[in-house]
Formats: structure tokens, sequence, C-alpha cells
């Protein structure tokens, strides 16, 4: 007769290791040990990383304009940050001379910033699916509710620009890396440089759609879309936000 529940658990019992409180410290030291690194480099390397955090990539020009620094600062910077293993480059070539270089993050570079526990996170949802496929769903759906209803709350009295700015805030803060822009044509951008659940949302889908329920319910005045999704391809997410004109009666 087999009983794999009671073989797991006595499996997990003698390997301390698969412990999910082990598997949680030492994700948290890891974060720890991270950002520790990430702030003890030089001011213009973390602005560096930053930028290319946020872009995906970019050039020698690009980097040293934003930063402020002259081109053959920002390539010393560049090299060694790629020494160290933190970026790597590509080359382009558009035209006659010699080939553009383009600078993006390496995978060590990229997990210098922050993921919010991922790995437990998805590790202790699979439990709960396994218990109860439904109570995920659920569970997302909560989040969702105790979200919106902050959301709302400091988003009271605010024009609609205003309550863009404010949920681009609460993105920001929950770990997202987010900002927004007004485009010409009035509408909004909101776009995620970071995802903070992307080891959780690589395996349920309840959280990318909760990401784009979350906007289209703080924003019931708006047409919310999304135009750039990182499980597509795309280094970022990002979302289109347009005011809707108030139906007349």
């Amino acid at each position: 007769m087999n009983h794999p529940r009671t073989d797991q658990s006595t499996t997990e019992s003698r390997d301390p290791t698969s412990h999910p409180e082990h598997i949680r410290q030492t994700e948290q030291a890891e974060q720890v040990r991270a950002q520790v690194a990430l702030s003890a480099l030089p001011e213009t390397r973390q602005l560096m990383l930053r930028i290319l955090k946020r872009e995906g990539s970019a050039g020698a020009d690009r980097l040293a304009g934003e930063i402020g620094i002259t081109l053959s600062g920002a390539r010393q910077h560049l090299s060694a940050l790629e020494q160290d293993g933190l970026i790597v480059h590509r080359l382009e070539r558009t035209g006659p001379g010699r080939p553009r270089h383009w600078y993006e993050l390496s995978s060590t570079g990229d997990a210098l910033f922050p993921r919010h526990y991922g790995a437990l996170t998805t590790e202790l949802l699979s439990y709960i699916q396994d218990e109860d496929p439904d109570m995920v769903t659920r569970i997302f759906a909560r989040r969702g509710r105790r979200r919106l209803e902050g959301a709302l709350r400091r988003m009271q009295g605010q024009n609609f620009a205003g309550r863009v700015r404010i949920l681009a805030q609460v993105l920001d803060e929950d770990g997202y890396l987010a900002d927004f822009r007004q485009d010409p044509d009035g509408s909004f951008v909101i776009t995620e440089h970071n995802c903070a659940v992307l080891t959780v949302a690589m395996r349920y889908q309840h959280a990318c759609s909760s990401e784009l329920e979350f906007l289209v319910q703080a924003l019931p005045d708006a047409e919310v879309t999304r135009i750039a999704h990182r499980l597509n391809g795309a280094h970022v997410c990002a979302y289109r936000i347009t005011q809707q004109e108030p139906v007349s009666t």
C-alpha cells in the first residue's frame, strides 16, 4: 500500500535543506547579499545598472549623457562592470564604420534587484494547489482586493493624472521599479521595469492577470491595455491608460 504523503514528509524531515523555513532563510540571505553588493558599488556604476534595468540596453553615449559624465569615463565604468560579470555587451552594425556596443545586465547583474522571495512563494503555492486548486485563485483574488482598497484610499480627491501617478507609486513600492509618462495623445503609460513576482508569474498566470485587473478596477473610467509583457519576451511590462469620456444620458 502506497503512502506518498507520508513518504514525502519523511524525506523532508530527513533533509533539512528542503524545509520551507530553510528555503526562506536561504533566499532572504541571498537577497540581502545582493543588496549589499549593489550598494557597495561606486554610485556611478549603481546608476548605470539602474538605467540598464529600466531600459533593457543602452550605449555608452546614452549612459554618459544620462549620468552626466564623459564618454571615456562611462566606458571605463562599463569595462569594470563587465569584468565583474554584472553586464554584457553585444555588437550592432547599422552602417559603415565600427559596430556599436550595446550594454545590458547579465543574469548576475539582474539578480541584484529585488525578487521578493519568489521561489518560496511558488513552492508554498504549489502545496496549496495540491490540496485545493481553487484556493490559489481565491488567494490571488484576496490579495487583489487588499491592494485595490489601499490604492483607492490613496487616490481619493485626485484628478485622473494624479490617480495614475499614485498607481505607479503603489507598484513601485511593491518592488516593480515602476514609473509613468504621459504621451502627446494624452494617454498615460505605466512601465514596470522589474517584476517583483516573476518566478510566481512564470508558473501561475493569476499573477499577471491580477496586475492588469488591479489597474482596470482602480481606474474604472479608463481603458487599460497591456502593451509589453515580460513573459512574451519584452524586458518590461507596460500598460497604456486612456481616460474615457463619460457616457451622456
